[in-house]
């Protein structure tokens, strides 16, 4: 038999009174906070773990449902890293600022303050370890990136580290994302509700290497459903072939003969109208994103939502004691919704 089931459960006030600290230190390093000095919080675990502790889940309930009630206090910095070589092109899209948004706002209601810090020229990899450790910064969140920077070294198991998007994929982090297969798949479906038939999925050759072809498996996997004579083949817009992409594009249209295109890149809409192909006259058009797409029919993968889940997911490796390059990763992964739009008007197949 436990202390607990032999004298009652065992509270925080009893464990602070055998340690000689406040309760509010008893607190604090069962949530592994990082102000309680690691000997403090080692003493406090093993406590708890000799007179089988466990938390009041009703107690926990009302605290939470008091910290909703009231607008935190900051007390700590998480940091979001912008490495890209242009700084200010990463806000530009839209999907990456919802991110911020979404994370700001629940960083600011869980008590943290989230701050851009910028890799670069005047900031390397060591540079910004040092103001993160001079700052207590804990947490990092990494938004999407053209290309994995050099860390040189950087010490990530100082860090709980949640990335955004598939698009750091040496940097083996949990991350919060599109549900970018199932978003596909819903993408497929709506299109056929309104009447079109032969697809197409047209993408460029750097988004399908990032994440391209996370929509592109949801695409063919959609497209088993549907007659073998409707399965249209994906169509990469390679910047770097011979031909020009208009061409290329020319002759799968010609090939194909689609109904209408389901694309991630914005070019398509510039393409077709280079071409002569009217839109939606001539053919339906939808993207994968309605933010940063090229027409108003599509997805809305909810990226302020994704930026909200992914800092709850930091906030509880920051209170778990979480650090650096995790054993098992965890991909939170949010469904999107479809957007009616004027590009993608009901086909009529009178």
């Amino acid at each position: 038999m436990t202390p607990e089931s032999l004298h009652g459960r065992v509270t925080i006030r009893d464990m602070a009174k055998q340690l000689g600290v406040s309760h509010a230190t008893v607190s604090m390093a069962l949530r592994n906070h990082p102000r309680v000095a690691p000997a403090t919080r080692d003493a406090v675990h093993q406590l708890a773990a000799r007179l089988g502790y466990r938390p009041d889940p009703v107690l926990g309930a009302l605290a939470h449902y008091r910290q909703s009630k009231t607008q935190a206090r900051i007390h700590a910095g998480v940091a979001w890293v912008n490495a890209w070589r242009d700084p200010e092109e990463l806000r530009r899209f839209r999907e990456f600022d919802a991110y911020w948004r979404g994370a700001f706002a629940e960083a600011e209601k869980s008590g943290y303050r989230l701050e851009e810090f910028r890799l670069g020229p005047d900031c390397s990899p060591a540079r910004l370890h040092q103001i993160l450790s001079a700052r207590g910064v804990h947490g990092i969140l990494l938004p999407p990136h053209r290309e994995t920077p050099d860390w040189e070294d950087f010490p990530w198991e100082d860090y709980a580290v949640v990335r955004f998007g598939r698009s750091l994929q040496p940097l083996p982090f949990h991350l919060a994302t599109s549900d970018h297969v199932a978003n596909a798949v819903l993408a497929f479906q709506r299109i056929q509700a309104r009447g079109y038939r032969r697809i197409g999925f047209v993408t460029r050759q750097a988004e399908f290497v990032s994440h391209g072809h996370w929509f592109g498996a949801g695409f063919l996997a959609a497209q088993q459903l549907v007659p073998p004579d409707e399965r249209l083949p994906i169509f990469k817009l390679d910047e770097h072939a011979t031909e020009s992409p208009a061409a290329g594009l020319r002759d799968w249209l010609d090939r194909h003969r689609p109904e209408a295109i389901f694309t991630d890149s914005a070019q398509v809409a510039g393409l077709l109208a280079g071409l002569g192909v009217r839109v939606p006259e001539d053919l339906g058009l939808a993207v994968t994103s309605v933010l940063d797409g090229c027409a108003d029919s599509g997805l809305d993968q909810r990226s302020e939502e994704i930026g909200r889940c992914g800092f709850k997911l930091l906030n509880a490796m920051i209170h778990e004691g979480e650090r650096g390059t995790p054993g098992a990763q965890r991909q939170m992964t949010l469904a999107g919704t479809w957007i009616e739009g004027t590009s993608l008007p009901v086909k009529n197949r009178e």
